[in-house]
């Protein structure tokens, strides 16, 4: 087993840092767990979260991404403390929020501190049914209140969409929305069965490759937004036309994505994993109050029966799936809440997020007489 996952992962480029479990909306798709409850970071968390990273900002910038439950409920002094933590170690701050709490002095903390902003919204209020507060009133004019005022300080905006029905009309209003609420780019998240969220996430496979289709055509026509998942399509076939050779994805490619919850607890790979637990025991690979990050990964690596276990289900996809160059190896979250069990392949996040996606680009590149991609975004 330690020959099959040597490698396996990455040096850490990213983390996720969780300040506090609580949520003000209630989204109907929602996968934390802990949404309805306070638990926020203590300032000792985010410390030894610094004295960890130290080294590795010798190697480059680390993005530090703050995320929730809803991040801007730790209160702005707080969270304040929590990133001070970091103070002269080379880090990128930012946030992803559903944006209700919003106002103009969370925009000037933004702004003194350099933070991107990234704000979840579904595209206009009809496709916002599901981001509703716990009196299930629609959250679509306070997170639209926040985006405006993002914008008017200066903020770029960086938008992720869930859809739950994808179709092509739903992908020409969520491109549309885009572009009048002034979005920068949008990332876009296929609905995904995983934590709470019991959601079934199997769709019609021409459905889906429609919108993906449509998205791109959308683009095509208003080349205004960028789209996280057009780039990452594109990207690729514009390497293997460059390419002489045959594009293989050669370990390690794995990136580790530590996940640190606001009491110091770390998850691999999938942040969606973190608070849960599964019949050989929770997901969480150590405590950064006990053990430095680097320590936690490397001890992971060889000794965490579930990321063996992944790795068991990567070298299949590798083995059997022809989008594998392209795709990776799909997410242990979507394989354990869909399948029960970290070492399977295929999932409906597979089949929706990554093949259609492929499939449905596909459909809409045309090359131009040289062999290069047209659209190249």
């Amino acid at each position: 087993m330690r020959t099959a996952i040597k490698g396996l992962l990455l040096r850490p480029r990213s983390l996720i840092l969780q300040p506090e479990t609580l949520c003000n909306l209630d989204c109907g798709y929602c996968y934390l767990p802990f949404r309805h409850e306070r638990n926020t970071m203590p300032i000792s968390v985010a410390r030894a979260v610094a004295d960890s990273i130290r080294p590795w900002v010798a190697y480059g910038t680390v993005d530090l991404c703050w995320h929730g439950g809803e991040p801007l409920a730790t209160g702005r002094d707080h969270l304040g403390k929590l990133i001070g933590e970091f103070a002269g170690l080379d880090v990128k701050h930012g946030v992803q929020t559903n944006a209700t709490l919003i106002d103009s002095a969370w925009c000037d903390f933004f702004a003194e501190r350099d933070m991107y902003v990234g704000v979840s919204v579904d595209g206009w209020s009809s496709d916002n049914a599901n981001r509703v507060d716990r009196a299930m009133r629609p959250a679509y004019d306070r997170i639209m209140r926040g985006i405006e005022l993002l914008r008017a300080h200066g903020h770029d905006v960086f938008a992720i969409a869930v859809v739950s029905n994808p179709s092509p009309e739903r992908a020409r209003r969520l491109y549309s929305f885009a572009v009048e609420a002034g979005i920068t780019s949008l990332g876009v998240n296929i609905e995904e069965r995983e934590g709470v969220n019991a959601s079934v996430g199997a769709h019609d496979r021409q459905l889906v490759e429609g919108f993906w289709s449509e998205l791109l055509r959308a683009w095509k026509a208003n080349p205004v937004t960028r789209v996280r998942e057009l780039d990452r399509v594109l990207g690729y076939v514009r390497a293997v036309l460059e390419s002489d050779e045959e594009i293989r994805r050669e370990r390690p490619f794995i990136d580790p994505l530590p996940t640190v919850a606001y009491d110091g607890s770390v998850t691999l790979i999938s942040p969606e994993l973190a608070g849960f637990s599964s019949d050989e025991g929770n997901f969480s690979s150590g405590n950064v109050l006990d053990k430095t990050l680097s320590e936690i990964i490397k001890r992971s690596v060889a000794n965490t029966p579930w990321i063996s276990d992944f790795s068991r289900g990567v070298d299949g996809c590798e083995q059997a799936c022809p989008y594998f160059a392209f795709c990776g190896g799909g997410h242990p979250a979507n394989r354990y809440f869909e399948q029960g069990r970290m070492s399977g392949t295929e999932t409906d996040y597979c089949r929706n997020s990554k093949i259609a996606l492929f499939e449905g680009v596909m459909h809409v590149v045309q090359l131009d007489p040289v062999g290069a991609p047209n659209p190249e975004p």
